[in-house]
């Protein structure tokens, strides 16, 4: 199909036929002494022998807590060791991981647990401002978690009404660890392992469920890219409730004998920092946020970062200038762009370490091995090369579907098996893909079609400007019109009228920003993605626009 834009990934290894389970402990018995987890902020470092322990005991401990294959376990917490227990355990014992995200509040717990009606919970007491414990004993005493049967608390205090997870652990008899052995041959890799909610801008989360062999191959390409290998360690600061977390990091991590680094419960720039240099990682993973923000700490010259080596960074699209530097200031030479998201497992695109740093800093790469992507027009048509369209991904990473949501996931996945994102992407000749914008975030200003990215990666080169976003707000006379909202380097000054000068005579007039706002941050998920809806509400709110007057 040349000149058409469809690729199709190499398949320059098989895919991997076999359960989350069974490739644990295959990493088990290859890298018994190598250390497999260091959670820094817990003390814990554990070799694989020794996590292997603590997952089965868990796992075994589940099956006599009487949770039985395909029951669903939900898991609110925030970056900790056992979460990664968790992790595998479930996968061992047949049971399908239910990741709650550490920022959900009452209402939102709610409706995830019994939207999947979770049988059990393994829960944080709390963090930050979170009261995990209290507000599901709140759900539980008023009687809308009628599915939960037991709650596992993360740590050793007892608190009534629950487990603790250490208690879990000891309880388990001969014949529980018979009965998880049993299990593991009869499990498919097909079978549904994790339900991960995916955040809407409208309506409740979608549940995306996914398979042993969605997850564990993902895992394994995006490490593969990368070039991790066995002894490595890698710099896990993003959360392990989202796909990056537990399938690119944990999961990138056992397929290749390497070693998951947990810097702190929630990302913290400094303690990242700290990881690298005092473990001497060779790879980190972050969205731009989080190498933006690493980058910016005042103490960043003191800490020695010269064992990076690689890494990788996805979530969202990746300024040019940031990219740059993260390759020359963090010393990360093969530091990789990826692209995908929760739907497909999560990555689709990724760059390659011998791509030219040009490649790396303006593409989010190639296609995976294994996977298929088009881009079609508003017909569904492929369109030509370098001709943006919807990205559609078909191949192993495609979800099983949206749980118990039959009308949305045949909204998403088609007849034909393709995934449809959501996001607006090209393809060139030599088939290197770029996300120029999501196609709810297309500004269309007086019947000319805008994507933010566009000039956002333009704002980013001026010197005053660390971090920018674009969004559209409604405008009587043009529909739409384009608002900025600038995060301004230590140190330096700047004025919205300086900002629009650096903008005439570069890019067409339609282009520049006509709102300029001035802010410490954006509103972001727990994952660090920008909550681009909620800036656009902000704005609407402080202009006094009415949603009705856009066009």
């Amino acid at each position: 199909m040349a000149g058409l834009s469809y690729v199709h990934g190499a398949s320059t290894s098989p895919l991997i036929g076999k359960t989350v389970g069974q490739a644990f402990d295959d990493a088990c018995a290859r890298y018994p002494d190598t250390l497999a987890l260091i959670s820094r902020h817990q003390g814990v470092r554990w070799t694989y022998a020794q996590l292997r322990e603590q997952v089965d005991a868990f796992a075994a401990g589940l099956i006599a807590l009487g949770l039985e294959r395909g029951d669903r376990l939900g898991v609110w917490a925030p970056n900790c060791a056992e979460w990664a227990i968790t992790q595998f355990a479930t996968a061992k014992a047949g049971l399908i991981l239910v990741n709650i995200n550490p920022a959900y509040r009452l209402s939102e717990a709610e409706y995830a647990i019994n939207k999947v009606g979770c049988k059990a919970l393994v829960i944080a007491v709390r963090h930050k401002t979170s009261e995990y414990l209290a507000m599901v004993r709140q759900l539980r005493e008023a009687g809308k978690l009628p599915t939960v049967e037991a709650v596992i608390t993360i740590g050793d205090d007892p608190h009534r009404g629950c487990q603790s997870f250490p208690h879990i652990a000891g309880t388990a008899k001969r014949a529980d660890r018979a009965a998880l052995a049993e299990i593991g041959p009869v499990l498919q890799f097909d079978d549904p392992i994790n339900i991960q909610f995916t955040s809407g801008t409208t309506g409740f989360p979608k549940g995306a469920t996914l398979s042993h062999h969605n997850i564990l191959n993902n895992g394994h390409f995006v490490a593969e890219a990368m070039r991790l290998k066995a002894g490595d360690r890698l710099c896990i600061p993003v959360p392990l409730y989202h796909c990056f977390g537990m399938v690119m990091g944990n999961l990138g991590c056992i397929t290749h004998g390497a070693t998951m680094v947990y810097p702190a419960e929630a990302f913290d720039p400094l303690a990242v920092l700290q990881a690298v240099s005092e473990e001497r990682c060779q790879a980190l993973y972050g969205v731009p946020t989080m190498f933006i923000a690493t980058l910016a700490h005042p103490d960043f010259a003191a800490f020695d970062l010269s064992s990076l080596r690689t890494g990788c960074m996805a979530g969202s699209p990746c300024p040019i200038e940031v990219m740059r530097q993260v390759i020359d200031r963090m010393h990360m030479p093969e530091v990789t762009i990826a692209y995908g998201m929760t739907e497909t497992s999560p990555v689709s695109f990724q760059s390659s370490c011998d791509d030219s740093l040009e490649r790396r800093v303006s593409t989010v790469g190639r296609i995976q091995p294994h996977l298929e992507v088009k881009i079609v027009d508003a017909e569904g048509r492929i369109t030509p090369r370098g001709t943006p369209g919807e990205l559609c991904t078909r191949g192993y990473s495609v979800m099983l579907g949206y749980w118990d949501d039959a009308e949305r996931t045949a909204e998403a996945i088609d007849a034909a098996g393709w995934m449809h994102t959501g996001d607006i992407g090209v393809i060139d000749d030599e088939g290197y893909g770029n996300i120029t914008g999501r196609i709810k975030d297309m500004v269309i200003r007086g019947g000319e079609n805008i994507y933010p990215r566009e000039i956002e990666e333009f704002l980013y080169r001026h010197p005053a400007i660390q971090d920018v976003q674009v969004i559209g707000v409604p405008d009587p006379r043009f529909g739409e019109e384009l608002c900025a909202w600038v995060v301004i380097k230590p140190g330096e000054t700047l004025e919205a009228e300086a900002v629009r000068d650096f903008c005439r005579g570069q890019i067409a007039h339609y282009k520049i920003p006509r709102h300029i706002r001035f802010v410490e941050g954006f509103p972001t998920t727990v994952t660090g993605k920008v909550q681009k809806f909620a800036m656009r509400e902000t704005m609407i709110a402080e202009l006094d626009l009415v949603l009705e007057k856009t066009a």
